[in-house]
């Protein structure tokens, strides 16, 4: 019998409490790792992917939005965390490892165009992480390596109870690397920055296409250059660009080949 996937999953003090779930603990879970660029599409397709296949969907990303949101409010300097400034770090760990923080499944008014309900302190930012200036500065805090250790145990601990699809940037080798099924997912620089854009069009915010490609491009190079768990494509990992496909493709895509994987397990 498959794990039965819990509606809700709590950090608390860095970490994880699973509530309201039913499994078979003689089962491993089976696990989806999905890595990728910003704009690349991870979000929309893991989402649908985790609903078709009946997993719980894990945006690692939200839980460094949350970090980053938490130095906002705590008027943290985000050049003295790009610094690594010891003093400014340790008050980050401290309050990130402090904090109550809350995934939930989108339910009622709460089905709003979120993928995932993130609730801090008992507080809905489920929006509030999307602010650009959290977009803006996320890179930086994710790159500090402390903030990273308390995360991925938080995110390791919630796969190993459910089967997931979850995505990120470090996902296929940090968090998941013994993963079943690992991609890479990918798009062209010049498609990523017309998904962004229009999505900032779409929450009415006023923004140039060049100032959007420009962000997103500098994103890149930090994540891909970060010396704590940089972006990267690992040999095991199936790359996947989808340039020139629509989302229901690539959905379709990677549930057949999980299933047949799934399918080739329980025939053994």
């Amino acid at each position: 019998m498959r794990a039965m996937v819990g509606d809700i999953i709590g950090f608390l003090g860095g970490k994880a409490h699973v509530l309201e779930v039913g499994m078979d603990d003689e089962n491993k879970t089976f696990q989806i790792a999905i890595d990728g660029p910003v704009a690349a599409g991870k979000g929309t397709v893991s989402k649908l992917v985790a609903e078709r296949l009946g997993f719980l969907y894990v945006d690692t990303g939200a839980t460094y939005r949350v970090a980053t949101l938490i130095a906002m409010r705590a008027g943290l300097s985000f050049a003295a965390l790009d610094g690594q400034e010891e003093q400014a770090v340790e008050k980050l760990v401290g309050q990130v490892r402090a904090a109550k923080i809350m995934l939930t499944r989108p339910e009622g008014e709460k089905k709003d165009g979120r993928f995932i309900t993130v609730v801090v302190n008992d507080e809905d930012v489920s929006w509030a992480i999307r602010d650009e200036r959290v977009s803006q500065n996320v890179a930086l805090v994710a790159k500090i390596s402390e903030i990273r250790q308390v995360l991925v145990e938080v995110q390791q601990q919630i796969a190993s109870a459910h089967d997931v699809v979850m995505e990120g940037r470090d996902i296929t080798y940090r968090v998941l690397p013994g993963a079943a099924l690992k991609i890479y997912l990918d798009a062209a620089v010049e498609e990523r920055a017309k998904r962004r854009f229009g999505q900032l069009l779409d929450q009415g915010k006023e923004v140039s296409f060049e100032k959007v490609k420009a962000d997103l491009v500098e994103r890149d190079r930090i994540d891909t250059q970060r010396e704590t768990d940089p972006l990267k494509i690992l040999p095991d990992a199936w790359y996947l660009d989808t340039s020139t496909m629509g989302i229901e493709e690539v959905v379709e895509t990677i549930v057949g080949r999980a299933r047949e994987m799934m399918k080739d397990k329980e025939e053994r």
